[in-house]
C-alpha cells in the first residue's frame, strides 16, 4: 500500500528543480501511508510521487515506475490481486518486465488495453499514469472506493493526491470548508462524490477514471453496482451457497498474496468469523488475529472474539479502548479522516491498527462488505418492517417488531407502540420514495442543521441534499425491491464514503496498515446482487445464505447471536474527558471564529447532555458532529502550517526530464 501525489502544469511552465520541493512537501504530508520509500518523477509538464509501504516485490518495486520506452510513468496506491495471471497474459503478448510487482503489471495493462484494462483488474487501487507522448494524465479508482483519490483544478493545472492534506501543500490550493458538503455530511455521514468537505477539492468517485489533457478534465464511470432483475440468479439456495463459497474462497486466496505476513481482524461478529474460517481452510498455518475491546460493557464483544479465536486456535492479540482514549485520540483521528464524524467508531479502529503495526504486521484481512452484499444491516430490516407497518399504520403490533432490531439502544427496550410511532413513523407512508429505507436515518442527521449559524443557513439557501439525491438515483433504482434500493444506497454512499474511508483506509494507514476486503471482490459483489432477496434477508434473519453455509463451521453462539452494530462511546467519553476537549472547541470564541454554528444552540445542547440521565442517539450524533467539525476547522484552516524543511524526507528522483538544459 502506498500514497501518491502529483500535479500537471497548465500554461505556466515551472522548472522541475523548483517543483521538486513542492512534490516532496506533498509526499511528506502522507508519509504515514508509505514509510518504507519515497520516489519522484519530475518533468516540465508533470510531476508524480509515491510513498511506499512495501508488501509485494520488496526489493524492486520502487515508484514511480515507467514502461520499456519511458513514455508512460505510474504512481500507484493499492493492490491488484490477480496480477500474476495478468502478467502471464502480458508476457505472451510480448511485454517485458523488470520487476515482479503488481504496479508494473497495471502499467503494462494500460499500455496494452488503455482504459479498458480497468474491467480486468481485481483489486483495491487508485493510480495515476502520465503519458509523455500525449501529454495527458490518466487516473482511476477501484470499483468500491477502497482507496482514496482527490484532485483540484486551477489555472496552474491539475493537482492530485491520496489525501486532501497533501493537496494543501501545493501553494495555489485554498482551504475553505464547503457548507453544502457539510450539510451532506451531517445528513449522509459523508459527502456525495465528487464533493469533498473542502471547496474546489474533489474526490474521484469509486468505479471511475479521469483523463486530463490540454487543460480539460473528463470523468467517466467504468463500473457501477446493479440489481437488475434480468440478471437474477435462478438456482436453488444450495447452489447459491456453493457458488458463494467458491467465489469467497478464491477472493481469500488472492488477498493472501503478499511478500509479508498477513493477519486478520476478529470482531466477534459473523463477518470476521467467516473470514477467519476461510483463511484457516485455505492456509491452515497459525493465523494472527487482532481485536478491540471496550472498557464500557455496552460496547464490548470480547467474549465472542475469544470464542472464535479458541475455535480456530489463532494467535490472538487484543487491546482495550478506554473512554479516555476517545477524547485523547479524537484530534488525531480527525487529522487522518479529514472529515467531520458522526460517530467515534474510527478511534478504536485506529488504536487497533497501531496494535497490529507494533506487532510487525503490515496487512490485515477484514470483513467489511458482507452486510452490504447480504442484507446484514438493521436499516434493511427496518425498511421492510416500516413498509409492512405502513399497510396498517394504526396497528399496535406491527411497530413492536422494531424493538427486536435495536436491543442495544436503551431508549427502545421498553418503548410503547406510541413511542415507536413517534420515533419510527417519520414519512411512514412514503413507500414510493427511492430513498424510503434511509429517510429516518437522514432525518436524525438533519437535527444538526438546527445548530448552523445564520450565515451558514444563508449560504445554504434552502439546499435539500435528500431531495437532490433522491432525484439523482430515481431512474437508476426503478424496479428495485425495497431491500435492493437500501443495499444500493448503503453501498454507494455509506460504505465507500464512511466505512471504507474514515473507519477503514484512513485510520489503518495512520499506522501504515493495509486492510484487505475479500467480501468486496467485485465478482462476489455482482453475484450477491443477483441473488433473490429471500436468500439474503429471510424474515428478519439477516445474511441467511451465509449463516446457512457456515452451520457447523463456526460456533453456534456466533451464528445465532443477534446483530450488534459496532459502536463506541460518545457523550459519556467526551463530556467527562480530562483534556476538556468539548470546552476547548465548543466555546463561544472558537464557534464565532469558524462562523459555522450558532453559539446559543450549541451551549443549550451541552447543558442538556451534562444534565441528562440518558442520552439519545441523535444528541450523541450532534455532539460529535459539532465537535469534530470544529476540530477540522482548526486543524486545516485556522492553524494549518505547511511542511517545514527540517521535518521533511527527500524522495529519490526516478527521472529528471528538462526541456531547456541551459536553464538547469
Amino acid at each position: 500500500m502506498c500514497g501518491i501525489a502529483g500535479f500537471v502544469n497548465g500554461s505556466q511552465k515551472i522548472h522541475p528543480l523548483q517543483q521538486e520541493d513542492v512534490l516532496n512537501r506533498m509526499l511528506n504530508r502522507i508519509i504515514h501511508r508509505g514509510p518504507d520509500e519515497m520516489g519522484l518523477y519530475l518533468n516540465n509538464s508533470c510531476c508524480l510521487g509515491s510513498v511506499r509501504l512495501s508488501i509485494i516485490d520488496l526489493a524492486s518495486g520502487q515508484q514511480p515506475l515507467c514502461n520499456q520506452d519511458g513514455s508512460l510513468w505510474i504512481a500507484y496506491n493499492g493492490e491488484v490481486f490477480n496480477y500474476i495471471e495478468l502478467r502471464e497474459e502480458l508476457l505472451k503478448k510480448g511485454h517485458r518486465f523488470k520487476t515482479h510487482c503488481d504496479t508494473e503489471v497495471v502499467l503494462h495493462m494500460f499500455e496494452e488495453y488503455g482504459q479498458d484494462c480497468l474491467s480486468r483488474l481485481n483489486g483495491q487501487f487508485a493510480f495515476s499514469i502520465w503519458d509523455e507522448k500525449r501529454q495527458s494524465l490518466f487516473m482511476a479508482r477501484d470499483r468500491s472506493g477502497i482507496r482514496p483519490l482527490y484532485y483540484t483544478k486551477n489555472q496552474e493545472g491539475l493537482v492530485f493526491a491520496s489525501e486532501i492534506k497533501s493537496l494543501f501543500e501545493y501553494p495555489a490550493v485554498k482551504r475553505v470548508i464547503n457548507t453544502k458538503a457539510l450539510q451532506q455530511t451531517f445528513t449522509f455521514w459523508t459527502t456525495l462524490t465528487p464533493l469533498s468537505i473542502f471547496d474546489e477539492v474533489y474526490e474521484l468517485p469509486p468505479g471511475h477514471y479521469l483523463k486530463y489533457e490540454r487543460g480539460q478534465v473528463q470523468v467517466q464511470s467504468y463500473w457501477s453496482l446493479s440489481f437488475d432483475q434480468q440478471n437474477n440468479f435462478k438456482g436453488s439456495i444450495e447452489e447459491a451457497g456453493e457458488e458463494f463459497s467458491y467465489l469467497f474462497e478464491d477472493a481469500i486466496k488472492l488477498r493472501l498474496r503478499a511478500d509479508v505476513q498477513v493477519a486478520a481482524y476478529l470482531s466477534g461478529g459473523l463477518d470476521s468469523s467467516v473470514t477467519t474460517s476461510f483463511i484457516n481452510s485455505v492456509q491452515p498455518d497459525v493465523l494472527n488475529t487482532y481485536s478491540i475491546g471496550f472498557e464500557d460493557v455496552d460496547f464490548d464483544e470480547s467474549y465472542y472474539q475469544q470464542e472464535v479465536s479458541r475455535f480456530f486456535e489463532t494467535r490472538h492479540s487484543s487491546v482495550a479502548c478506554h473512554n479516555d482514549d476517545i477524547s485523547q485520540m479524537l484530534e488525531k483521528a480527525i487529522w487522518h479522516t479529514e472529515f467531520p464524524l458522526l460517530r467515534t467508531s474510527p478511534i478504536p479502529m485506529m488504536k487497533l491498527s497501531k496494535l497490529v503495526r507494533d506487532s510487525g504486521i503490515k496487512v490485515v484481512i477484514t470483513g467489511e462488505g458482507a452486510d452490504e452484499n447480504l442484507g446484514g444491516y438493521n436499516i434493511f430490516k427496518e425498511a421492510i418492517v416500516r413498509q409492512f407497518w405502513s399497510k396498517y399504520p394504526d396497528s399496535k403490533l406491527r411497530p413492536l417488531l422494531l424493538k427486536k432490531l435495536y436491543p442495544y439502544i436503551p431508549q427502545l427496550k421498553n418503548a410503547t407502540p406510541s413511542m415507536l410511532r413517534m420515533f419510527f413513523g417519520y414519512q411512514l407512508a412514503n413507500t414510493n420514495s427511492p430513498v424510503y429505507s434511509h429517510l429516518l436515518r437522514w432525518r436524525n442527521g438533519n437535527n444538526l442543521l438546527g445548530h448552523f449559524s445564520a450565515q451558514t443557513k444563508r449560504d445554504l439557501d434552502g439546499y435539500n441534499p435528500v431531495a437532490e439525491y433522491a432525484e439523482a438515483i430515481n431512474d437508476k433504482v426503478k424496479g428495485y425491491s425495497t431491500l435492493a434500493k437500501a443495499q444500493y444506497i448503503e453501498s454507494t454512499i455509506f460504505m465507500s464514503g464512511y466505512l471504507l474511508s474514515s473507519q477503514g483506509d484512513r485510520v489503518g494507514m495512520a499506522n501504515s496498515i493495509e486492510g484487505r476486503y475479500p467480501f468486496l471482490d467485485y465478482r462476489l459483489i455482482e453475484f450477491c446482487a443477483s441473488l433473490p432477496d429471500s436468500y439474503k434477508l429471510k424474515g428478519l434473519n439477516e445474511k441467511y445464505l451465509m449463516k446457512r453455509l457456515m452451520k457447523g463451521r463456526l460456533p453456534d453462539i456466533v451464528i445465532n447471536r443477534p446483530k450488534q452494530a459496532y459502536r463506541a462511546p460518545i457523550a459519556k467519553a467526551l463530556l467527562e474527558a480530562k483534556n476538556g476537549i468539548v470546552d476547548r472547541y465548543l466555546n463561544d470564541s472558537s464557534l464565532n471564529e469558524s462562523g459555522l454554528f450558532d453559539c446559543n444552540t450549541v451551549k443549550r445542547l451541552i447543558n442538556k447532555l451534562r444534565n441528562a440521565q440518558t442520552i439519545s442517539e441523535v444528541d450523541n450524533m450532534s455532539l460529535i458532529g459539532l465537535l469534530s467539525t470544529q476540530i477540522l476547522y482548526q486543524q486545516f484552516i485556522k492553524d494549518y502550517k505547511p511542511m517545514s524543511d527540517h521535518r521533511m524526507t527527500k524522495g529519490i528522483v526516478r527521472n529528471l526530464n528538462l526541456i531547456d538544459n541551459k536553464n538547469a
